[in-house]
């Protein structure tokens, strides 16, 4: 259940994740994700196991993402004729399984998300029934920038975040901290971050096969810590009012019409990401309110198949971590020249089937 960046331990009745990655900020692989899934298949009827911690190495990251940058190699080998594509299938796949498996995982998974907490990062926590936060702790899901969209789950759990926060986390890909993670539901507990060892060695010791939620819960209150004040929840009454329009353009021109500067900010972003991530990303989030975790998903495996299919995500993932000019010359560039019945068709199965869940 080990790959070379997971390790996977039993200790005491506490199943233990850890991410040791440090170079990569302990960005997901293909192997890391199956080494989870494993561990976690497993786990789930070990009567030896009573909870599980996944947690990062160090404290400057619990997970910045998946590895993008594997998979835009992979894919542009594909697209030269060079390969056939297979990482770029089977990476979505066995991530998107993961994150279902955490989902559905039947006992206490607790997350100690201490520093950077982005991406696949998110999936990995945010399914789980205890999210550990710290002030070190940075969330934010910022595909957009990158030609892709808020994935491993985002299209349920952002649609169902108050009122248009979501919509407005996934269109701009905002950073949170504490207070607002907090306040928000995406963080269930905040430890500082100079006790978070002596938190997570304290559940350890204290967690057994009997009475496990109500340890877990004495152990966290017990170094508990007050997070600073949220920030963008204050915000609401504002982003409700401007990012609960039905097209990007709409949202635009609301931003643009009021006057205050965190309108204007979210504004100058929206309009240096991909014109196309974009508006499949107000799409996805609009129809994952009404659909279950298993057909969001579904549909975000689909769309992840399209995106490698197309232009933007090979391109900004080259201007933001290749390259590193911050320079990305989207396609088409603007958001009247993207289709309607093109964002449509990121939606429809791929040629080689849909996701599926195994047993």
């Amino acid at each position: 259940m080990n790959s070379d960046f997971v390790k996977a331990r039993i200790q005491g009745a506490i199943g233990i994740l850890t991410l040791d990655r440090p170079n990569a900020l302990n960005a997901l692989d293909q192997p890391m994700c199956l080494a989870i899934d494993a561990a976690l298949a497993a786990w789930a009827t070990d009567d030896r196991v009573a909870a599980v911690i996944v947690h990062g190495s160090s404290e400057r990251a619990f997970c910045a993402g998946g590895d993008v940058r594997m998979v835009r190699e992979d894919g542009l080998a594909w697209k030269q004729g060079k390969g056939d594509g297979r990482l770029g299938r089977e990476f979505f796949r066995d991530e998107y399984r993961m994150n279902r498996r955490i989902q559905t995982f039947p006992k206490p998974y607790i997350a100690l998300i201490d520093g950077v907490t982005m991406g696949g990062g998110v999936g990995l926590s945010l399914h789980g029934s205890h999210r550990v936060a710290t002030e070190r702790t940075l969330f934010a899901m910022p595909e957009t920038n990158i030609g892709l969209f808020p994935d491993v789950g985002a299209s349920y759990a952002l649609s169902r975040l108050p009122g248009e926060i979501g919509t407005y986390l996934g269109l701009t890909g905002a950073r949170l901290k504490a207070g607002d993670l907090l306040a928000l539901g995406i963080a269930t507990h905040i430890v500082a971050g100079d006790r978070m060892a002596a938190c997570r060695d304290d559940l350890l010791a204290t967690v057994g096969l009997s009475n496990t939620s109500d340890a877990i819960e004495e152990v966290l209150a017990g170094h508990g810590a007050q997070p600073a004040p949220a920030e963008v929840t204050l915000r609401r009454p504002l982003i409700d009012r401007c990012f609960g329009h039905d097209t990007v353009e709409e949202i635009l021109s609301a931003l643009d019409a009021n006057s205050d500067p965190f309108a204007t900010h979210a504004a100058a972003t929206l309009r240096i990401m991909s014109p196309t991530s974009l508006k499949l990303t107000l799409k996805e989030i609009r129809k994952g309110k009404s659909m279950t975790f298993d057909e969001c998903m579904i549909m975000e495996y689909r769309l992840s198949q399209s995106v490698l299919a197309g232009h933007d995500f090979y391109e900004g993932v080259r201007a933001q971590l290749v390259d590193k000019d911050r320079a990305p010359k989207w396609y088409p560039a603007t958001l009247d020249a993207v289709e309607d019945s093109a964002v449509d068709s990121l939606f429809l199965p791929p040629l080689h089937g849909d996701l599926t869940f195994p047993c």
